[in-house]
């Protein structure tokens, strides 16, 4: 029997397949059945700061136009009792899905400020949330901030949140710092539990016909997952906090080489709004054969084996690749 079993974030998850964000985890019945086709644990779409913000001045534009009007009327349009807004749909439908699974749920959140990086990660942690993983979605346009004074944002953040929750902090990061290894070791030192390759940020596109920016997204595709195998296993033996891999990870080959680089939990989202949540089966039944097949006992064996420290060429992972590389192309 094949122990598929790998420790992520301190969390032990039967197999490395977590279900990403995605409107897949957004509703319990499709959660129930990223359950039973393997999902070790999935990771809830993330709650946006500003987009409470935003939710919570229109209410108060509706309850002030309200007092300007007619005190008789406003009967009509009393506000309800009982109504519930963005954050506390969340926390609920967390809370549902702690009920309704056995796996780790894990929350996610994006916050603009330490107020609400704070209080809404402490609000997830009492909801049950097992783990949280801060999605910082910035993108640094201000020419006077320096690369140092962006890194310290992420590491102040980090901090100041390790204060206040107790559940294991993963954070997310983008592919865009300058020295990758040096970030992944402050958060690391910072109180990270993990950090989770690459955040895949969406660039905006311009209407020919209006000339407005506007928005444009795309599902990952496979050739994505070469940046994140490749970091990981640049990472692996220089690090102790946990990887996970996410972003074009569509097929078994793909997982497997990032286990073998040294992931502890490979992220899966566009190939299961693809192919749907049953696909995580025929994976998990894929890897169960490649690794029969190779003689492994575990998939702790064989994680990170291939990974810059026990690769058998270790410089391939770096600049003298690159000649090769260019070398090998025929038109």
């Amino acid at each position: 029997m094949i122990d598929l079993t790998t420790q992520y974030l301190g969390l032990t998850l039967k197999n490395p397949l977590v279900a990403s964000s995605s409107p897949l985890t957004d509703n319990l019945d499709d959660a129930k059945r990223l359950e039973d086709a393997g999902a070790s644990a999935i990771v809830l779409p993330s709650l946006f700061e500003e987009s409470v913000h935003h939710e919570q001045k229109q209410l108060e534009k509706y309850v002030h136009s309200q007092a300007l009007g007619h005190y008789e009327a406003e009967s009509f349009q009393p506000i309800p009792e009982d109504y519930n807004g963005e954050l506390d749909n969340y926390l609920q439908h967390l809370q549902n899905l702690k009920t309704s699974l056995d796996i780790p749920v894990i929350a996610s959140l994006n916050g603009i400020s330490d107020s609400g990086w704070i209080d809404y990660g402490k609000e997830m942690m009492q909801a049950g949330a097992d783990a949280l993983e801060l999605n910082v979605y910035y993108v640094a346009v201000d020419p006077e901030q320096t690369g140092e004074q962006v890194e310290d944002q992420y590491i102040q953040l980090l901090t100041r949140l390790r204060e206040q929750i107790t559940i294991p902090v993963s954070m997310k990061l983008s592919s865009q710092f300058s020295s990758m290894a040096n970030m992944v070791i402050k958060l690391q030192a910072a109180g990270a539990n993990g950090v989770v390759l690459f955040n895949r940020f969406y660039q905006p596109d311009i209407d020919l016909d209006t000339l407005k920016v506007a928005p444009h997204i795309e599902l990952s595709s496979p050739v994505e997952s070469l940046l994140r195998i490749r970091w990981i296993a640049l990472l692996r033996s220089r690090v102790e906090l946990s990887l996970g891999a996410t972003g074009g990870f569509h097929n078994i080959e793909s997982i497997i080489k990032v286990l073998l680089s040294g992931a502890d939990a490979v992220f899966l989202c566009s190939v299961l709004l693809n192919k749907g949540p049953e696909y995580i089966s025929e994976l998990l039944q894929q890897l169960e054969q490649w690794l029969v097949k190779k003689e492994y006992e575990s998939v702790k064996q064989m994680q990170g084996s291939v990974s810059q420290s026990c690769a058998i060429d270790p410089a391939a992972y770096e600049h003298c690749n690159y000649v090769k590389v260019i070398k090998s192309y025929h038109s």
